[in-house]
């Protein structure tokens, strides 16, 4: 049977539930668990726009937000490393750029204007196609890059063996003293959750935009057994928390923050060592993601950048969209001049 597309507006409806469910979803960032209370956090006042297309046995899902009349966005924010079409029922090749089309279609019957991002290079490239192909005039740019490191079959004492050698000698040197003490958590507590606060808030780091989805995260994923909570103590005083996640093989890294009175102990890049030897060793992850952004201190740990990309698409025979129409091509007019 094929849905020409349905809008669904929470995510406790029954075929939202099992769509958005830990057990059909193996990515955070495609979760009810996750998106729900981000809606709450960021987006509670604009309507939520679950759109929703089947083909057979499958399902394509797209979390989105209206954020005013014709206008959707994905469902994102900083705290998203990624945005994506939400698939369910293994779709082929063939099944998925059907429902991609089906999707598109659906789009330009309530939406004069989509945005989304951040995208993969994979999906920003399949929705372009796809809502090209539905009449909707399309642009793609890049708007952050996100750091990696895939092991490849590495162990972790061969991963630090291709470190900085500034870096190994930090963590070398900082570490005889046995000054710093390393506790990594898989489940959510209390009192470690106010020493990451806490830490949090005698960090370099501006204020936390949402703390309390921040800490309802930790918890559900605590629940679900891929926590990581990092800290390190000097004399029983928490001096550097990280927030990470892992499971199916990735591990995430959400927050990291360090007491900046301590810096010469060099506890967060301790911390971050131990992490990595943890994840690596002990969860037998293939990639550990350090999120979007392009902080320097990224490049000693990880080993690949890919690009993320912001895609807008906008109906072109609506009055509202032409001063954005006329903007865009401006633009591509001059990158093509400057490109000669």
């Amino acid at each position: 049977m094929t849905s020409k597309g349905e809008y669904h507006d929470n995510f406790a409806e029954a075929s939202a539930a099992r769509a958005f469910a830990r057990a059909s979803q193996t990515r955070l960032f495609d979760r009810a668990e996750y998106l729900a209370p981000l809606r709450a956090a960021a987006f509670a006042d604009r309507a939520l726009k679950l759109l929703r297309v089947a083909e057979g046995g499958a399902e394509l899902w797209l979390p989105l937000v209206e954020e005013s009349p014709g206008d959707l966005k994905a469902l994102s924010n900083w705290y998203s490393f990624r945005w994506s079409p939400v698939f369910t029922g293994a779709p082929g090749a063939i099944e998925r750029d059907l429902l991609m089309r089906t999707a598109a279609r659906a789009l330009g019957k309530q939406a004069r204007a989509v945005t989304l991002s951040p995208l993969a290079e994979d999906d920003a490239q399949d929705l372009r196609v796809a809502l090209a192909a539905e009449g909707w005039h399309v642009t793609v740019e890049q708007c952050d890059e996100n750091h990696i490191l895939r092991l490849k079959g590495r162990g972790f004492e061969e991963y630090w063996a291709a470190r900085p050698g500034r870096l190994r000698s930090t963590v070398k040197r900082k570490s005889k003293s046995g000054a710093v003490e390393i506790r990594i958590l898989d489940h959510y507590d209390e009192a470690a959750w106010n020493d990451y606060r806490t830490v949090y808030a005698r960090s370099w780091k501006p204020e936390e935009g949402s703390p309390d989805f921040l800490k309802g995260l930790a918890q559900s994923e605590g629940a679900g057994g891929s926590l990581r909570l990092g800290l390190a103590y000097i004399d029983g005083q928490c001096v550097a928390a990280q927030f990470w996640t892992s499971e199916h093989g990735e591990a995430l890294i959400h927050k990291l923050a360090y007491d900046e009175r301590y810096a010469k102990a060099s506890a967060g890049t301790l911390l971050t060592h131990a992490l990595f030897r943890h994840v690596i060793e002990q969860d037998g992850v293939d990639l550990v993601d350090y999120g979007t952004g392009s902080d320097a201190y990224k490049h000693d740990w990880m080993e690949e950048i890919r690009p993320r990309f912001r895609l807008i698409a906008r109906r072109p025979g609506h009055p509202a969209n032409w001063p954005g129409l006329a903007r865009a091509k401006l633009a591509q007019l001059v990158r093509r001049r400057s490109s000669v």
